[in-house]
């Protein structure tokens, strides 16, 4: 089922938390809301629940506006953060315990609760009681209970962020794989950029109550809007050099950088902001064109690659290399920027003013 969010505002006494955000999640896919703690992506997705009053605007489930409808009548399903498993009864208690209340007839209840017990790979567990399981157990069981009731709209608020970074790791991939068998319209919340960009059809970026941009992985990866959504997402951080441009090149580092072709609205921006990812820095071995001069400061190691601190007078970017890459510390190199894999932004609004094709 489409949810539409239209100029939705929240607002606490005078604090406005959410300021109109206008939303459109396609049916059947997978939407992370994605942003630091405070950007108001919980208080948004217990709007879309019903769970929180709206001051301003709509939500609108398919054709039907559902700001005045309890959570109840709204056919969502929620996972928390905590798992809210009740302790004194079964696994498969638990399960069927939204089915029972709603009066489900039991022989209905007992076949979805096997139905989604063995989709979780579960059903082994279903006379457990949840002290009995691992944390990876229990988030499981509190997904299979939202599962069971077949909703159009699945909400899901951080439910990994209690697991190990094994488990979190294994979970992501279960997480899809449940959404494409449940056949419904997820809704995701989180601040973890990499479980947005490993699990999500689309990315709801969010800072201090405004999306900032909504768009696939690879959009807000490979052109984000701004600079606040450049250093968010990609981990390593995108490195960030203040330069002073002049037409197409700009004075950075120590030395002088082509700039990729810029934006028509972009010609007054005198000074600007360089955003390079320290995957797409090189390292070479003698001067040349868009290469700076600089001097190795530290170097971490990471399994199969390392980060190479490199400093140009006083400015200090990371650049990704193989791990078996022939760098030392305190030596000299000379580092290549390619043009074509900058961004550039305004450095007073920090939005983008790269010509970008589209994907």
């Amino acid at each position: 089922m489409e949810v539409r969010l239209e100029g939705i505002t929240k607002n606490f006494g005078s604090v406005q938390i959410l300021k109109e955000v206008n939303l459109v999640f396609p049916s059947r896919k997978f939407v992370t809301l994605l942003g630091p703690s405070g950007c108001g992506k919980t208080t948004l997705l217990r709007m879309i629940a019903g769970l929180e009053e709206i001051t301003a605007g709509q939500i609108v489930f398919g054709d039907r506006v559902v700001n005045r409808l309890a959570p109840k009548d709204r056919n969502i399903a929620m996972v928390f953060q905590s798992y809210a498993l009740y302790p004194q009864m079964s696994v498969r208690k638990n399960l069927g315990y939204g089915l029972r209340v709603r009066g489900t007839v039991s022989a209905d209840v007992d076949a979805a609760v096997e139905r989604v017990a063995k989709i979780l790979e579960i059903d082994h567990l279903l006379d457990r009681k949840p002290g009995q399981l691992s944390g990876g157990q229990r988030q499981r069981v509190a997904l299979g209970r939202a599962m069971v009731r077949k909703p159009d709209i699945f909400l899901m608020d951080e439910p990994l962020s209690n697991l190990d970074a094994k488990l979190r790791v294994t979970m992501r991939s279960e997480l899809r794989r449940f959404h494409l068998d449940l056949n419904a319209t997820t809704v995701y919340v989180t601040h973890d950029q990499l479980e947005a960009m490993t699990m999500s059809d689309l990315v709801a970026v969010m800072h201090q109550g405004v999306v900032q941009q909504f768009g696939t992985p690879a959009e807000v990866y490979s052109r984000p809007a701004n600079r606040f959504v450049a250093g968010f997402i990609g981990s390593p951080p995108m490195n960030f050099l203040t330069a002073a441009r002049r037409g197409n090149e700009a004075e950075a580092g120590g030395g002088v950088l082509s700039l990729p072709p810029l934006s028509d609205d972009a010609t007054k921006a005198e000074t600007v902001v360089i955003g390079v990812r320290p995957q797409d820095l090189e390292i070479v071995p003698v001067s040349g064109n868009d290469r700076l001069k600089g001097k190795v400061s530290l170097i971490e190691l990471l399994g199969s690659e390392k980060l190479v601190e490199v400093d140009f007078v006083g400015v200090r970017v990371l650049v990704q290399v193989r791990a078996d890459f022939p760098v030392k510390e305190q030596s000299e190199v000379f580092v290549h920027f390619n043009p074509d894999r900058l961004h550039v932004f305004e450095a007073e609004s920090g939005q983008s003013i790269v010509k970008r094709a589209t994907l």
